[in-house]
């Protein structure tokens, strides 16, 4: 049989490039079924999206056993494609992969997944990850890795992978989960910050897409304490402007990258990518602060950052009069950003900046401090130990160029583009303070 069959996906029957007539082979999981009669409607999911099967007669049905299926079956059927109005395969023959038992959740239906709390959502993650609309999240996010390699690929930069398992943390060992490593107190890893830095004298160019981890006892919707960090950093740079343009091109390229293969999932859920035609808007942190008090009587609990709520109302105000959906915040006070930060001359402020999106802050990044003497005594200053972080100083030690980079949040920049409730919902598996399973 198997020879006389073709094996296609659903995608291939609904987008008709399998002609009407055509023998198939597919496999998948039977995702609803329904009865009229002597007709069975079987509705098939593959990895490439949903299809009918038809089975029709008594004793079709009865051979094909369609009455064992429950679903979530996986199955492999052979049948012949066939058109009233959309493809649909009538089937000559099925072969039940695996025994089921009644799901807990209704996979196939969006409005159901919709409804369940954010607990079942997460408690049934094996089962709601099938469901379409949240699989989309994730085609998007593998999506949006792929054009972020893509991009910094051919702009000269080299992928990196650094160690999660560390002796120390990048801002001196402020919210860090301890572990036993051998009966030595070890770290998981922050950021890939100082690996990355390191690495800038070796490649000059150089980016990583791993996990980072964070002890922070938050529990918003803004917040995980295992994400997913989209890193570069670059040498032999002049200031920060030369960051801020690379990201505006990568976040570009992105966007059209999500156009042209993501437009079923961003249609789940009415997504509008944002349009970058014109600069991203820059605003340093005292002018946006200025603005939301002047504009908004809003005053952030510090007058060195924004809270969440400055940051969405900043995002209002530069929406408003420039209709972008970005806008940068720079100079933040250096003591608030970490040892690394280059300073800023003859002042308090720092060559730091964040990008906002839509109300939410979706990346860090800045100048670095390139020279020994200066990135020693910016330790001192903070009370950290340089004999500490002896490994990371001895490129600085020895030469390191004018350098800088940045990180993006992937589930945060997911949650914004799709407008997902939580930043959760962007985790496969998330991990928050309460969450360690599944």
């Amino acid at each position: 049989m198997e020879e006389q069959y073709t094996r296609t996906e659903a995608a291939a029957l609904t987008s008709r490039k399998v002609g009407v007539g055509e023998k198939v082979m597919l496999h998948g999981h039977i995702q609803s079924i329904r009865q009229l009669g002597q007709l069975s409607f079987l509705n098939l999911r593959d990895k490439s999206g949903q299809v009918q099967l038809l089975v029709e007669g008594s004793e079709l049905m009865e051979a094909l056993k369609i009455k064992d299926i429950l679903p979530e079956t996986p199955v492999k059927v052979w049948g012949t494609v066939q058109a009233q109005p959309n493809p649909e395969v009538h089937l000559k023959a099925l072969e039940i992969l695996a025994v089921v038992s009644p799901a807990p959740v209704e996979v196939g239906k969006n409005a159901k997944i919709e409804k369940l709390s954010a607990g079942a959502l997460f408690d049934y993650r094996p089962l709601t990850l099938r469901n379409e609309k949240v699989r989309a999240i994730f085609k998007i996010e593998a999506e949006i890795l792929k054009a972020f390699r893509e991009f910094l690929g051919k702009s000269g930069f080299t992928e990196i992978h650094s160690p999660k398992i560390v002796a120390t943390g990048t801002e001196g060992g402020a919210n860090l989960f301890s572990l036993d490593y051998f009966s030595r107190p070890a770290y998981l890893a922050q950021s890939p910050q100082f690996y990355k830095q390191m690495l800038v004298a070796v490649f000059e160019r150089v980016f990583e897409v791993g996990p980072v981890y964070r002890a922070e006892e938050h529990e918003t919707t803004r917040h995980l304490n295992e994400y997913i960090s989209l890193d570069f950093e670059m040498g032999f740079i002049s200031g920060i402007g030369e960051l801020i343009a690379l990201q505006q091109e990568l976040l570009k390229h992105i966007f059209a990258h999500l156009k042209e293969h993501c437009a079923f999932e961003l249609g789940l859920y009415q997504a509008v990518l944002p349009v970058i035609e014109a600069p991203i808007p820059q605003l340093e942190l005292a002018e946006a602060v200025s603005i939301l008090k002047e504009k908004y009587k809003w005053q952030s609990l510090s007058s060195k950052d924004l809270d969440a709520e400055g940051e969405k109302l900043i995002c209002r105000h530069i929406f408003e009069e420039t209709g972008m959906e970005l806008v940068y915040i720079t100079n933040y006070p250096h003591v608030i950003r970490p040892f690394y930060a280059m300073k800023e001359k003859g002042g308090s402020g720092s060559g730091s900046f964040d990008l906002l999106f839509r109300g939410l802050e979706i990346t860090t990044g800045g100048q670095r401090i390139h020279q020994y003497g200066e990135l020693k005594a910016s330790m001192e200053e903070r009370g950290l130990e340089p004999e500490q972080f002896n490994d990371y100083l001895m490129a600085f030690k020895h030469g390191m160029p004018p350098h800088g980079g940045l990180a993006i949040g992937l589930e945060r920049l997911t949650k914004q583009l799709l407008a997902l409730a939580s930043v959760k919902q962007a985790a496969l598996f998330p991990r928050d303070r309460n969450r360690l399973t599944p």
